[in-house]
């Protein structure tokens, strides 16, 4: 019966009051001590935790980093519009190069630029070109030009 009158008036009781007295007894207790480890090796698990956190943060920022380095170059190549938050990323990144891959088709795309602009790169474009198709194309010029000439003259 006690057991009754208590479950009925106990509930809305503690409700009432909001559990303070078994809530005070529970928080004597530390985190560590109600996992079952010590206070210690609690700490210690949470400063791996956060040391943990902040090695992904830091790989993380260096692969935007270097993600906007790849974006910079390109708009430099391109002479695109300059981005705020690419230069801030790399920034926070810190030191950051360009893939080695990247960075290798770039001096050979520069190479071969650097070759067709010179002289020996337009001489070697004379000789790749097709001499008879050159010949085609001005006879069917000058045909054109000789019907234009015959058509203003009728008029």
């Amino acid at each position: 019966m006690s057991f009754l009158i208590k479950h009925v008036v106990g509930g809305p009781l503690k409700t009432l009051t909001g559990g303070l007295g078994e809530e005070e007894m529970e928080g004597e207790k530390s985190e560590g001590a109600a996992k079952g480890t010590t206070e210690e090796e609690y700490e210690a698990i949470q400063q791996q935790i956060v040391d943990e956190k902040n090695e992904r943060e830091a790989g993380f920022a260096q692969k935007k980093a270097e993600r906007a380095a790849v974006r910079t170059h390109f708009r430099d190549k391109y002479r695109l519009k300059q981005n705020d938050t690419d230069v801030a990323q790399i920034q926070e990144g810190g030191e950051v190069q360009l893939p080695t891959d990247l960075a290798r088709m770039i001096a050979e795309d520069n190479q071969e630029e650097e070759h067709k602009q010179s002289i020996i790169g337009q001489l070697s474009n004379i000789q790749n070109m097709d001499l008879d198709e050159l010949k085609d194309k001005a006879q069917a010029s000058i045909e054109d030009l000789k019907q234009c000439a015959e058509k203003c003259c009728v008029m």
